[in-house]
């Protein structure tokens, strides 16, 4: 049997470009006509996805799955940590929650999920030309090094060649490159294979001495130097991204409360991107702004959040919100929030107990410990809207609110609830807002008035492909075929 090249994609720090760079290696590769797959051994984030195959990976590897034209499998991320409070995290095998666990112990729990990698690396080897892998925050991390999974530990177990690459735009990238390089163990020197220097802004010319000394001074090409993007959008793998796009003079104002274990954020992002929508996540200690419509997000820890919320005056601030005549919507942990009470019996997302709801919707929660994951679609309740989404929740939710749904799931069964005056909707299903038809129909609820259609999806392979011409345009491409197993050096 025919095994496939592994290229892995590691870098200097968080954030520095690495789930952006697998996504355009993916799609240039496909636009070659080379079947390339998409891998990340270790994922620690709360924006996560449902795959074709009934689990959950990171999101990052869903929008890196489209960029190879393939539908999300489990074997593309392996191991999921959704973290839970400062010190624990929700522990994904394979697409399932198998435990909860603290660092300290995960730390030891890391040589079963090494099998768990190696397991998913080997189907996918064995049934695509090029995997391309993505690291996990910087290899040289001297404290997170023993028994490492996710950079170099995974790629000294399967022995592929990394690409080493460093955001320019926070400064001292030289620093950054050689100083993680130095930090490496021989073996794993050996196998970074060259640089790539992502978001320059300028003229190149005034880089190039810095290009020369840093080829000179490790032996080690420059793949290429990528340039910054103002308005590419992709989802984010953990952090909120608050840039917005240009908007009409005439807005609808949607403000979102910052859980400190919001989940699924990437609900927002098309909201952030429509022209007609001024979306606001409101931190801690922020003054909560008047708006048209508030949508509670999904959350990891329901009832802490939920504590949160009324600890910053959030449910004051709702029921005034409403008094004016203002929307709601509750989104999967918002939507628990909503109702009258939510109960913890086995301590899955913290302390075992219960908490009073926000009352707004007549309905109790009870978490379970087996987690319902499904890719769904349906119709709206209102203006009969397509629907297409996703459910990801521990919760099973029951009352009286239930008998007025805002879906009609294709399957059958009926999700969410509307209340009697139409003024607070709730769902478990993320993503409401990827469908134009849905999207547009919500923001109607929400008091907007000649709603522009957008097509999120559209607006994402769009930004995908930018991606594969930058890739074209500014790096290396033989060498990169090189590494990827498709020409001779």
């Amino acid at each position: 049997m025919s095994i496939g090249k592994t290229l892995m994609v590691q870098g200097t720090t968080s954030d520095a470009g690495k789930s952006t760079l697998v996504t355009a290696l993916c799609r240039w590769l496909t636009r070659q006509g080379v079947r390339t797959v998409p891998f990340k051994p270790q994922n620690m984030a709360l924006n996560s996805a449902v795959t074709a195959d009934g689990g959950e990976i990171g999101r990052a590897q869903a929008v890196q799955a489209q960029a190879c034209g393939l539908e999300p499998h489990t074997d593309m991320n392996p191991v999921l940590l959704k973290p839970n409070s400062d010190t624990g995290a929700q522990v994904i095998i394979h697409g399932r929650a198998v435990t909860t666990m603290d660092a300290v112990a995960y730390h030891d729990y890391k040589a079963i999920a090494m099998q768990a990698v190696l397991a998913s690396h080997r189907r996918l080897s064995e049934g695509w030309p090029v995997v391309m892998v993505e690291g996990a925050g910087s290899p040289a991390e001297i404290n997170l090094r023993a028994g490492d999974i996710a950079n170099m530990g995974f790629a000294e177990a399967v022995d592929c060649p990394v690409l080493l690459v460093a955001d320019i735009n926070r400064g001292g990238v030289f620093a950054h490159l050689v100083g993680t390089l130095e930090l490496l163990s021989p073996s794993e020197q050996a196998r970074v294979k060259g640089f790539i220097i992502n978001r320059f802004r300028g003229d190149i010319a005034l880089l190039q001495p810095g290009l020369d000394w840093l080829e000179q001074r490790t032996g080690k090409p420059v793949v290429g130097v990528l340039p910054y993007v103002m308005d590419l959008h992709l989802e984010a793998e953990d952090g909120l991204d608050q840039r917005q796009t240009d908007k009409a003079e005439q807005v609808l104002n949607v403000i979102v409360p910052v859980l400190p274990r919001i989940s699924n954020h990437t609900d927002f992002d098309p909201l952030r991107l429509h022209p007609q929508v001024n979306l606001q996540f409101v931190g801690p200690g922020q003054a909560i702004p008047g708006a048209d419509l508030i949508i509670l997000p999904g959350s990891k820890s329901v009832r802490s959040d939920l504590a949160y919320l009324r600890a910053n005056g959030w449910d004051t601030a709702i029921r005034r919100h409403l008094r004016y005549g203002g929307k709601v919507l509750g989104i999967c942990g918002g939507l628990q929030m909503l109702g009258e009470e939510l109960h913890d019996p086995l301590g899955l997302e913290g302390a075992a107990g219960s908490s009073l709801g926000l009352g707004l919707l007549a309905l109790s929660t009870v978490l379970e410990e087996e987690k319902q994951l499904r890719n769904v679609s349906g119709r709206l309740t209102l203006e009969d809207a397509d629907v297409t989404g996703y459910e990801i929740h521990a919760g099973v939710t029951t009352g009286a609110a239930l008998e007025r749904p805002l879906v009609q799931l294709a399957d059958g069964r009926c999700d969410g609830a509307r209340s009697p005056d139409g003024q607070v909707l709730g769902t478990y299903l993320h993503g409401l807002f990827e469908n134009p038809a849905s999207s547009s129909a919500l923001l109607r609820w929400a008091g907007l008035q000649n709603v522009q259609s957008v097509d999120y999806h559209a607006l994402r392979e769009r930004d995908i492909e930018r991606l594969a011409d930058l890739v074209e345009t500014y790096l290396d491409g033989k060498l990169l075929r090189e590494l990827c197993g498709l020409e001779q050096p």
